[in-house]
């Protein structure tokens, strides 16, 4: 099995101090890979390396065989790799069904500006079609009852979901998620854990997890990668990692 995501002997430098180094690892199809350390290990640096909004200084990047360690972040977004921030990041002004819209907006066929702007009736069939196909998805993201409301008026768990129904809209092969748990309450909690089975389960999507609950990321990751000080402490399955002592001493503890 090729994997969808393989990370090759990244190392990132800021003013001469080390951000990673020699940091490796895969992703398998329709695997859920937790990404742990304290603050500061490097896990962000890794996700803006991955996601293409950092160059590393060396080693690569492929998604699916292909290297993309010089393709920009759009051409990687195409390709089928999604992320969400550790600080959610919406267009505020669009409604929460525009922000998920957006995603699959790219993939045209609807005329353009002009069509918009001349409501060309292909164009509003166009919407009308794909607003109807995300409609399953934004009720299982809880966001029913917000998706005439703006993104940037809603409360941070519903910012955050509606990053996460964004990141799963348009059939990912290997979505990055950046402490999603943060700002959710119990209902949303239960959400994005639906969401998370949903994508590999239904999809073989697979999903890469910084996440700084550890209950979360144990529960559902088949392997976890350990960081500490931009370097690799331990990579293994979760039980693995979950009793080994390194990892104890520097994180877990």
């Amino acid at each position: 099995m090729t994997p969808v995501l393989e990370v090759d002997q990244v190392s990132v430098a800021f003013a001469g101090v080390k951000a990673l180094s020699g940091v490796s690892f895969t992703v398998d199809p329709g695997e859920v890979v937790g990404l742990i350390g304290p603050n500061g290990a490097g896990k962000t640096t890794l996700f803006d390396v991955i996601s293409g909004l950092k160059r590393p200084d060396s080693g690569r990047v492929l998604l699916s065989g292909r290297d993309v360690t010089r393709r920009s972040a759009v051409y990687r977004s195409r390709a089928g790799l999604r992320r969400t921030f550790q600080r959610q990041r919406v267009y505020a002004t669009l409604t929460a069904e525009d922000n998920v819209l957006a995603a699959v907006e790219w993939h045209g066929g609807g005329g353009g500006i002009a069509a918009d702007m001349l409501a060309l009736p292909w164009r509003r069939r166009l919407e009308k079609s794909r607003r109807l196909t995300l409609g399953p998805l934004l009720a299982g993201c809880g966001l029913s009852e917000y998706g005439s409301r703006p993104a940037g008026a809603l409360p941070i768990g519903g910012a955050r979901m509606v990053e996460l129904a964004r990141a799963v809209a348009d059939h990912p092969k290997v979505v990055l998620l950046d402490e999603p748990t943060s700002g959710l309450g119990e209902p949303e909690m239960a959400l994005l854990s639906q969401q998370v089975t949903a994508l590999r389960q239904e999809s073989e999507c697979a999903v890469l997890l910084i996440e700084h609950d550890i209950g979360f990321v144990m529960e559902h990751s088949d392997r976890i990668v350990a960081l500490e000080r931009g370097t690799v402490l331990a990579h293994g399955p979760t039980e693995e990692i979950r009793n080994n002592q390194a990892v104890q001493d520097a994180y877990l503890s």
